[in-house]
């Protein structure tokens, strides 16, 4: 059986490296490929563009090519499934019209609302000055999002409604993205854990494939612009089997039926990009394709035979199949050119490949090389995704950035943090973080940075004094059988949510004063600090949760040996810099 793999990326190099591990496969071709693709076992690249439709097929039908497994969305968008399927030829992937799950965010939003799948509320504008007020009326944090195809990178997180303003500068008059950002969608923004879940189908039956989670940007923490991703790691903790069933229920199988009722029936790879907000599933986006870099521990962890799967597919008999995985972790890091997501300079030489192939359990997929000279150079914004699998993800983070570390070329960038969010449901949490409004999340994000750091495990709740104070009691009352040693809560004006939960329990409690309302938190910080006695609350400065974590840290040290070096060696580092 030979194969045709459309791409040249690192999912391109995940797929062709799978696909050819298959015993009925006698060679995969790779349009246009990459060097690490040019040295797999039974891979060879062709110099073919992805949109040259016509050679592509006369390529396919020249190699007498069995089967053709498009990889990036560009492709699949401008309808190469389509092109293919008219000249007989076998392709994996959906049609264009089903492509416009993801080449069109507002095709996609419209179609959620009407079959009732869950996502963020949105408006649709394509008049950016009716965008701006919108904006200027709902307030922040908002979500800002180009209607088109942008590489992963046309959805700017908003905090405040400045940033929204730009944003929509950007896409719509400066045109940043081209066409792509003719229309955008200002979109309530949902608080969580993001998670990728991929599904194979053939427009009937509906498959899933392992948890994954990606990480959009470019720096640790989730700082900095976002890219078409960082890293990713496999499973994904935050999406238990009852959640995963919940997801298949609400979710996938009600988006694939709603395509058929649109009469654009889907074939192939489905990704939903959600968000978990309070153990509940929400849709953010849907690509057409594998994920990348999802796919490379995605298809690492896949024990299945790729090929069988497909071919399932193609002849209606996926409902007789069952996925088998490898029980192990996989965790990929990416490195990437110095300047992306904006502008980068190629043909670095990359060296310590070799060594990092011999390890155990790791795999480096290549994504922007070529070979020059007789040695590999980078060629694009993301370089390589070192990929590694171990019996759990603590060990597969170890693996992965021990490989990283024999990799070097000129400027080369990663981050440091990937699978940190996972580490947190692995244990049980330690710290409780409570606010009272959804609009104090943004400013949780320096204690979670700050637990991260510490390998704190920590978890996070919204619940109010006032509007949901049952909640609030059961949280504190609960919270030491559950294994917390410590409660930050958050609250702004009255702030009563700090002395309630001290009330309730006699674990330490940690009072953020918000800065709300129009005394700008003044009123907050004196609320907290006048607790009656036998109702203590430590306080910090108002909004500043980057302090309650430490405290907390602090507090949590005096009985933990390695956190109190952890947190000396803080200090010396604050003291030098």
């Amino acid at each position: 059986m030979k194969i045709l793999v459309i791409g040249g990326g690192g999912r391109e190099h995940a797929l062709s490296w799978k696909l050819a591990q298959s015993p009925q496969v006698e060679r995969v071709f790779c349009a246009p490929g990459n060097a690490g693709i040019a040295e797999e076992e039974k891979c060879e690249c062709v110099p073919l563009s992805p949109l040259d439709f016509e050679a592509l097929a006369q390529f396919a039908r020249e190699k007498g090519v069995d089967l053709t497994v498009v990889g990036p969305e560009d492709p699949l968008a401008r309808g190469l499934a389509d092109y293919f399927r008219e000249k007989g030829l076998r392709v994996f992937g959906p049609s264009a019209k089903a492509a416009q799950i993801e080449a069109s965010k507002v095709f996609t939003k419209e179609l959620l609302a009407r079959y009732g799948i869950p996502t963020a509320a949105f408006e649709v504008f394509d008049d950016p000055e009716a965008a701006k007020r919108y904006v200027e009326k709902k307030g922040a944090p908002i979500v800002v999002k180009a209607d088109g195809l942008c590489a992963g990178k046309g959805v700017v997180v908003c905090r405040t409604v400045e940033e929204a303003l730009q944003a929509i500068d950007r896409i719509m008059v400066e045109k940043v993205f081209g066409e792509a950002g003719k229309r955008v969608i200002i979109e309530e923004c949902l608080f969580g854990e993001e998670a990728s879940f991929m599904v194979i189908t053939d427009g009937e039956t509906v498959l899933p494939l392992p948890t994954s989670q990606d990480h959009k940007p470019l720096l640790d923490g989730d700082q900095g612009p976002n890219t078409g991703g960082m890293g990713a790691y496999s499973p994904a903790p935050v999406v238990t089997p009852e959640l995963a069933e919940t997801i298949m229920e609400t979710i996938m199988r009600p988006t694939i039926e709603a395509l058929a009722k649109e009469g654009a029936p889907y074939f192939g790879v489905l990704y939903g990009g959600l968000m978990i907000s309070e153990g509940k599933p929400y849709v953010l986006e849907f690509n057409c394709r594998f994920g990348d870099p999802e796919a490379q521990p995605v298809l690492m962890r896949l024990e299945s035979d790729l090929v069988e799967l497909m071919e399932a597919a193609f002849s209606g008999k996926l409902s007789e199949i069952e996925i088998r995985l490898r029980p192990e972790a996989a965790v990929c890091v990416v490195m990437a050119s110095q300047g992306y997501p904006g502008k980068y300079e190629k043909g670095k030489v990359i060296t310590g490949l070799e060594e990092a192939a011999q390890m155990t359990g790791v795999k480096v997929f290549h994504a922007g090389t070529a070979k020059k000279d007789g040695k590999i150079v980078t060629a694009g914004g993301r370089v390589l995704g070192v990929t590694a699998i171990a019996p759990d993800i603590p060990s597969a983070i170890k693996r992965a950035y021990e490989a990283v570390e024999k990799i070097h070329f000129e400027g080369a960038h990663f981050r440091r943090d990937i699978g940190s969010k996972a580490l947190r449901h692995l244990k049980r949490p330690l710290v409780g973080i409570l606010v009272g409004s959804k609009s104090d999340l943004p400013a949780v994000e320096k204690a979670q940075k700050v637990l991260e750091e510490f390998g704190v495990p920590y978890e996070v709740e919204v619940a109010s004094a006032h509007r949901s104070p049952e909640k609030v009691r059961r949280y504190a009352e609960t919270a030491e059988e559950r294994g917390l040693k410590i409660i930050i809560a958050g609250a702004g004006l009255a702030a009563h949510l700090p002395g309630v939960v001290a009330a309730h329990t006699t674990l330490p409690v940690i009072g953020v004063p918000v800065a709300a309302g129009p005394l700008n938190g003044m009123d907050a910080l004196l609320s907290i600090v006048q607790m009656p006695k036998g109702v203590p609350v430590a306080t910090v400065g108002i909004g500043n949760m980057e302090n309650a974590a430490l405290l907390a840290v602090t507090i949590l040290s005096l009985s933990d040996e390695k956190l109190r070096a952890k947190l000396k060696d803080y200090r010396k580092a604050l003291a030098s810099a």
